[in-house]
């Protein structure tokens, strides 16, 4: 009953990825016909496995995106590269719960293996604590965690212990340009995304970095400095050594949010835009981005382990802790009980090698600068930034005036077209198309074909 199933999945789950380089990008069934299709009563008898999953890949397949394909450039979604995704079938598989070491002896050793060849290749310090998250969000809330935890404990108060309830203020300092998991984990937190201190950005998204000191010598007691690696719009890199700095010499934390951008550092001709980032008390990325590894996958480095640690550590009579120099993954992650994360990860690392990762992230960035040379010797469109990374904004005047209007309906004509799937978003007070380009499988051809598809698009909204 079993093999069947598997085979049946394998079977639709192998047509669907051949199928991805010419299937329409974006979903073709909207939510009233998907839950007309896969909803109903519940069946009051049991169903032969393999016949649900059958049935499961039919009902499903036209409100799927294709974001795992070579043209989805719709925010910043890496792929599956061959091997993560085998090895995620295999953690599947194995139902191993990756939270104590005793429950899952290799998915705890294979998160601390894949930890140490992240640390060294992304250039953070050989002896930071790594924890295996659910996604950025997930990342920034481990960093910003020990951050409290770290900073309280400095001024006397065991947050853990007594809440936030009579505790000294924790000061949060931010960019104007931080991502929006930076305040949602602040919420989380107790610490509050509305009562953060905000300096100001530059026109590409970087943080003022010579603003800061003057901000961080107003505030007294227990700070945190949230910097930024890889803006979401325009890629653009917060200078990171003068921030940490900044942050040191007033004795703040410094959490650097790197979710795509902190992978810049795994390549030779790019580590530059990452300088600074080993000064960070904890940094937070998504290996499902950059990585390619399927969902869920972000991962959080701490440079204080007993900070990490005491955020997270989890003691009960019944568990049994690691001996023997082993770890315990779930005292450096909210989850007690989780999938292991660690396969995929390791998998994807031994698969592409250094050099390998290198390749990809370059690789994507060079397809970047090609959308933007492209479109930007096209009349009618406007590149609004410095394509530093893998980040393309595009704007589309209107001769007429309505710049918005016109830019708004050549990303929704575009995204209607299928060839490719791209967002729109708002940049200083303008209407942007927004290019993100990050999956392991997008060529030359995909980069060539998607913006004959843009043009033809501004074609239509102008004819």
């Amino acid at each position: 009953m079993t093999e069947r199933a598997l085979e049946t999945a394998a079977a639709h789950a192998t047509q669907f990825l051949r199928g991805l380089p010419e299937r329409p990008v974006a979903a073709r069934a909207g939510a009233e016909e998907l839950r007309a299709r896969l909803g109903g009563p519940l069946p009051e008898h049991p169903s032969d496995p393999a016949e649900v999953v059958a049935q499961l890949a039919k009902l499903a397949d036209d409100g799927l995106v294709a974001s795992a394909g070579p043209r989805y450039f719709g925010f910043v979604v890496g792929g599956s590269l061959p091997a993560a995704l085998a090895a995620d079938w295999l953690a599947a598989a194995w139902d191993q719960n990756a939270g104590l070491f005793v429950l899952g002896p290799a998915a705890a050793t294979v998160e601390d293996v894949a930890a140490g060849w992240l640390t060294e290749l992304l250039g953070l310090p050989a002896t930071a604590t790594c924890g295996f998250v659910t996604g950025g969000l997930g990342a920034n809330f481990g960093g910003l965690a020990a951050a409290r935890n770290h900073m309280l404990a400095r001024a006397g108060w065991d947050v853990e212990r007594d809440g936030l309830v009579g505790a000294p203020p924790v000061e949060v300092v931010v960019g104007a340009e931080r991502h929006v998991t930076i305040d949602v984990a602040l919420r989380y937190l107790g610490l509050g995304s509305g009562r953060v201190r905000v300096v100001p950005a530059d026109d590409q998204g970087r943080m003022d970095a010579a603003a800061l000191p003057e901000v961080l010598a107003a505030l007294k007691g227990p700070t945190i400095v949230c910097a930024q690696a890889g803006n979401v719009n325009t890629g653009a890199f917060d200078p990171l050594p003068a921030i940490c700095a900044a942050g040191h010499d007033h004795g703040a934390w410094v959490h650097v949010d790197g979710a795509f951008g902190l992978w810049a550092g795994a390549s030779p001709a790019l580590r530059h835009l990452v300088a600074g980032v080993e000064q960070a008390d904890s940094v937070a990325t998504d290996a499902h981005k950059w990585l390619n590894v399927p969902y869920d996958s972000g991962l959080v480095f701490v440079a204080h382990p007993q900070a990490h640690l005491a955020a997270f550590a989890k003691v009960a009579s019944y568990l049994t802790p690691a001996q023997g120099g082993a770890r315990d993954p779930d005292g450096f992650v909210p989850e007690a009980s989780r999938r292991a994360r660690g396969f995929p990860v390791w998998a994807a690392l031994r698969s592409l090698g250094r050099s390998g990762v290198a390749e990809l992230v370059e690789r994507c960035c060079g397809n970047a600068r090609r959308f933007a040379d492209a479109l930007a010797a096209a009349d009618g469109v406007e590149v609004l930034n410095e394509v530093v990374l893998n980040q393309v904004l595009v704007r589309f005047p209107d001769p007429g005036g309505d710049h918005d209007g016109r830019t708004r309906e050549v990303v929704r004509r575009v995204q209607a077209g299928g060839t490719l799937w791209l967002g729109g978003t708002t940049w200083h007070g303008m209407a942007a198309m927004r290019i993100s380009v990050s999956n392991w499988s997008t060529t030359d051809a995909d980069v060539d074909r998607s913006v004959a598809a843009i043009l033809q698009a501004t074609r239509e909204v102008d004819g």
